[in-house]
């Protein structure tokens, strides 16, 4: 009876699993794309979408039923994250509460970025908006006067775009939605490789990176010995994305350590600023290494060449778009609780004390990172307070990093190439465990670029005044 029972059961499945193979195969489109985009239908149909028999889909769950001839081909729609919602909500909902979700506005509060062609940031996904592709267009922040959490505006600047509106599928790719492909770590390396954040690189230079391709290129979740991009910022699967750091290596200076600051200058002009700005900030400390007041000052020595701070300390508004709004920087709350979320994925194979020590180490490069950065930006920004740099036509800041390559002089595409390459390098490279990264493609460059500066600045001073 049992194996009467469990013959019935299969003949049932394998019945739906008919109808729903029948129904993609012999489907209006499919007919058509097989003679039009065949590779695009044998990828659906290779995928559990188009293969699945409990949920039958076909081309129009996604797409449409509007288009039917190839005179009518603008009337297909195409899918975003609100398509994927109704069957993926829990995935849905946590990339949107992640940092990736905010890639498109956080790549449109760089100053940069409204001085280059549209094919390098915008629809021809070529520059920048080919990987910050993955973030929601329509986000509305303080460049619009909202200086609180950002708004939506309904789909209005999605819709000037064709492509690039699905998100999902900068992972997921096209049709097959794999989700074995999508924990892949090579799923991560067409955005995060190159110049300014070089992980792929890193990782696959690091012992892990090379335990995972010796292992048949399979992370410990998957019965390998190391750690993949997704076993270590995608814990449980969990589509947040978010690190303590974050891409910048910045993190907000808090109320008590600005007020330690302010206590330890003895210009009264600059006391008065320091207090006003660590009203603004929120309270607590950093774990592991907190900031001492060197360190404070050095990273708002950096903000303030990143337009976040102004002249006197103090919020701009881009303060509010890439640190609040785009959460370039964390505050301590959720910087230590990441952390702790980090270090106890961490420690699924190191002990207590390697993996305390490992970010301590980590933390101590970016320290040290920032304070020979933070005295180029010095002896640049002395450059322009004694006349000796004049600020460019249209620029609100300078010095400014946030204008990348854009910068007007040698001196100052130095201190650009110290914040998007050298330093991220330095710092980066330490938590992914590439020495070499860490060291020759970082600190080493950035010392002797700072080196350079300083070296640049003491002689435009000295042909300055020669020329008084």
């Amino acid at each position: 009876m049992q194996k009467v029972a469990k013959l019935v059961w299969v003949l049932a499945l394998a019945f739906i699993f008919s109808l729903a193979f029948a129904k993609t195969s012999n489907s209006e489109c499919v007919q058509c794309h097989q003679k039009v985009t065949p590779g695009i239908v044998h990828q659906f149909h290779e995928g559990k979408m188009g293969n699945n028999a409990y949920m039958p889909l076909d081309c129009s769950n996604c797409h449409g039923a509007a288009h039917h001839t190839m005179d009518d081909a603008d009337k297909v729609t195409f899918p975003t994250p609100d398509t994927c919602m109704a069957c993926h909500a829990d995935k849905v909902q946590q990339f949107r509460a992640g940092k990736h979700d905010l890639a498109w506005y956080g790549m449109k509060t760089q100053s940069a970025w409204h001085a280059q062609p549209a094919e390098i940031v915008k629809d021809g996904y070529t520059g920048c908006s080919g990987c910050h592709t993955i973030g929601r267009k329509g986000y509305i922040g303080a460049e619009a006067g909202n200086t609180g959490p950002l708004k939506y505006d309904g789909g209005v600047e999605m819709s000037h775009y064709k492509y690039g509106n699905a998100q999902c599928d900068t992972c997921h790719t096209r049709h097959t939605f794999s989700k074995k492909e999508a924990q892949d770590p090579r799923a991560c390396s067409n955005c995060h490789m190159g110049f300014d954040h070089p992980q792929w690189e890193m990782y696959m230079s690091s012992k892990h990176g090379i335990i995972w391709a010796h292992d048949g290129y399979k992370g410990w979740d998957q019965g390998g010995r190391a750690p993949t991009c997704q076993t270590c910022h995608m814990q449980d699967g969990n589509h947040n994305v978010v690190t303590s750091w974050g891409f910048l290596g910045l993190r907000l200076p808090t109320k008590e350590n600005v007020l330690k600051l302010a206590d330890a200058v003895k210009d009264a002009g600059l006391k008065a600023n320091l207090q006003k700005l660590a009203a603004a900030l929120p309270s607590g400390h950093y774990i592991d290494l907190d900031d001492d007041v060197q360190w404070t000052l050095d990273r708002a020595r950096i903000l303030q060449a990143n337009e976040i701070l102004d002249e006197n300390f103090q919020p701009t508004q881009r303060f509010f778009q890439i640190v609040v709004q785009a959460r370039a920087a964390r505050g301590p709350e959720e910087f230590n609780k990441l952390r702790i979320k980090m270090k106890n994925t961490c420690q699924q194979c190191h002990s207590k004390s390697f993996v305390d020590k490992f970010f301590i180490s980590g933390d101590k490069v970016v320290r040290d990172a920032d304070h020979e950065f933070a005295k180029a930006i010095v002896a640049v920004q002395g450059l322009y307070k004694d006349g000796i740099l004049k600020k460019p036509k249209g620029w609100k800041w300078a010095p400014s990093v946030a204008q990348y390559y854009d910068n007007m002089t040698p001196i100052e595409l130095d201190l650009y190439l110290i914040y998007m390459e050298y330093r991220q390098r330095a710092f980066q490279g330490a938590f992914h465990a590439s020495r070499d990264y860490s060291h020759w493609y970082g600190w080493g460059p950035l010392k002797e670029h700072v080196n350079r500066i300083l070296y640049e600045a003491k002689r435009m001073r000295e042909e300055h005044n020669a020329a008084k």
